[in-house]
């Protein structure tokens, strides 16, 4: 079956690109306007990833993303007018998965969206002469199954997140700079930059926090490790 993309966008022609260019690739598309809408469509299920603008009438772009994060893994790739580095750190510590200035070309959004694709459904095999399964101070990282526990509960991280703290796991007590993680999460994330590894550190720490622990320590002008080492 087709994947199913839902476009949120109020402009009627950036719309009409979309729903286009992302038919001619195969997908199955859905067309909304305004942020409640789009909620409404994913309540109903079937959507396999949203194309969303940050400036909508109504309810931005942003919330849309806030409140779809309470309850949901959909990947989002966000559309904006605005390229300032400020918007696209905002737009991915919310949960969004990518994001994309206007203008651009329908080209280079299939591919992203396919990159999104690749990157949340193919997670890379674990090295055939490790073990699948990380344990570090309570914390139980399964890189066969994907999966990350604490205290035996679950905790849900994107595959960038997944391989960051699997690569400081790996090497407790030692310092990666961020060129370093880059380097080990590129391969679950080929768009992952210097830039935004603290934005995905903050992530990771957040999630943790609210289940009682912070894994990662920062060194100051240097990088990270893992925290107690």
């Amino acid at each position: 079956m087709s994947k199913h993309i839902l476009v949120v966008d109020d402009e009627a022609r950036i719309r009409e690109v979309l729903q286009y260019a992302l038919k001619k690739e195969g997908f199955t598309v859905t067309c909304v306007e305004t942020g409640p809408a789009a909620l409404e469509v994913v309540e109903r299920g079937g959507v396999d990833l949203m194309v969303l603008d940050v400036m909508l009438p109504e309810m931005d772009g942003l919330e849309v993303c806030r409140r779809l994060r309470r309850t949901s893994r959909i990947p989002i790739l966000f559309l904006s007018a605005r390229g300032e580095e400020v918007d696209r750190i905002v737009g991915l510590e919310l949960g969004g998965d990518d994001y994309l200035t206007k203008p651009f070309s329908p080209r280079e959004l299939t591919a992203r969206v396919r990159a999104v694709f690749r990157r949340t459904e193919e997670p890379a095999p674990a090295p055939a002469a490790k073990s699948s399964t990380m344990e570090y101070k309570g914390i139980q990282l399964d890189t066969d199954r994907h999966e990350v526990r604490y205290g035996g509960k679950f905790v849900s991280l994107t595959p960038t997140e997944f391989g960051v703290l699997g690569a400081l796991l790996e090497r407790p007590g030692v310092v990666l700079s961020r060129a370093q993680l880059m380097q080990r999460a590129y391969r679950y994330d080929n768009l992952i930059t210097e830039r935004t590894i603290d934005t995905h550190v903050r992530r990771i720490r957040a999630k943790f926090r609210a289940a009682g622990t912070d894994p990662i320590a920062t060194v100051h002008g240097v990088g990270y490790k893992a925290a107690g080492d």
